[in-house]
């Protein structure tokens, strides 16, 4: 512990929310404010940008044919080659003393492949990345679906197959199964999304404050 109170152990940090939810703003913003507090942070980010996903993003923008079966389970591999794949592994970042950030986890493998498969063979697939590496804590930025929707349109010209509103819809409440299922293994943080962009980081930065 520094002389800030500050424990310097490694964290692992998920962020979690549907698409548009502004995980991605987020993370940096608090990644910047980490650094200027001298704190060893690495952020991430799943899919990866690694051989297995590379070919997820190839499938989800529909350039490569699939079914929801092999997506679930190559975002499972994808995830494990990135607790451990040996140039930049979260878990070896982590045991190093690092607070690791990531966009997505395991809990997103369980909102959008619920859509398609029962729920639980979705968390057996992701076992073995629970049990190699539990984040410390999941902050879910909870936003409503439609403003998700219309953030996503304004700031792209092409939607994947899972950016529509009642596959949002069902994603959000898939969430909320997920962390129903898992209460006494997960710490679940969540977050109002739907208020301004400043005032989200800061609740946020609250609730990173009390975890380190």
């Amino acid at each position: 512990m520094n002389r800030l109170g500050i424990d310097h152990s490694g964290r692992f940090l998920v962020f979690e929310g549907i698409d548009g939810a502004g995980k991605s703003t987020q993370i940096r913003q608090i990644h910047k404010r980490l650094v200027e507090r001298q704190i060893p942070v690495v952020s991430t980010f799943e899919p990866t940008d690694g051989p297995i996903g590379t070919l997820i993003r190839k499938m989800l923008a529909g350039s490569v044919e699939t079914d929801q079966f092999t997506i679930a389970s190559l975002f499972a591999a994808d995830r494990t080659d990135h607790l451990m794949n040996s140039n930049n592994g979260v878990k070896a970042m982590v045991e190093q003393g690092k607070l690791v950030l990531s966009d997505r986890y395991y809990f997103s493998s369980y909102a959008y492949h619920a859509q398609y498969m029962d729920m639980d063979w979705v968390i057996q697939a992701n076992e073995l990345n629970a049990k190699i590496l539990r984040p410390d804590a999941t902050l879910f930025i909870d936003v409503d679906p439609q403003v998700c929707l219309e953030r996503i349109r304004a700031n792209r010209d092409s939607l994947d197959m899972y950016e529509k509103i009642d596959i949002l819809k069902r994603v959000r409440d898939n969430y909320f199964l997920a962390f129903d299922r898992l209460e006494d293994q997960e710490k679940v943080i969540i977050i109002d999304g739907n208020e301004s962009q400043a005032l989200v980081e800061e609740n946020i930065w609250k609730q990173i404050q009390q975890l380190l």
